[in-house]
């Protein structure tokens, strides 16, 4: 399973201690939001590219309103990038592909460095 639906029951489990082993990019986002409705087949489609070099965990943050809370989103989509239990970069709003490849890039070299 390389993207999934978590909630904030389950965020501990399935972003940070699944983080440790591999990198999980964290699509915080809403039904209604016009950007996150473009970036979110982008995504689902890059985590599937990259053959399980990323995990994709999906929040409803409607429905989740403690953990964009706890990670003080300001605007949608918000993604977060976890290496080994801990933020280590994110965005905002829906981008290009080409930024995409080089942000999960730049996370999978982290990620394999220890950071």
């Amino acid at each position: 399973m390389l993207s999934y639906d978590v909630s904030e029951a389950d965020f501990t489990a399935e972003v940070i201690e699944r983080s440790h082993q591999t990198p999980v990019l964290v699509d915080i986002g809403a039904a209604w939001c016009a950007p996150c409705r473009v970036l979110g087949p982008l995504l689902e489609r890059l985590v599937c590219d990259y053959r399980g070099a990323f995990l994709l965990a999906r929040v409803d943050a409607d429905e989740n309103m403690r953990i964009a809370g706890q990670h003080k989103v300001r605007g949608f989509p918000t993604v977060i990038a976890y290496s080994r239990g801990g933020e280590i970069d994110r965005f905002v709003s829906a981008q290009t592909e080409g930024f995409l490849r080089r942000f999960i890039d730049g996370v999978i070299e982290r990620h394999r460095a220890g950071g």
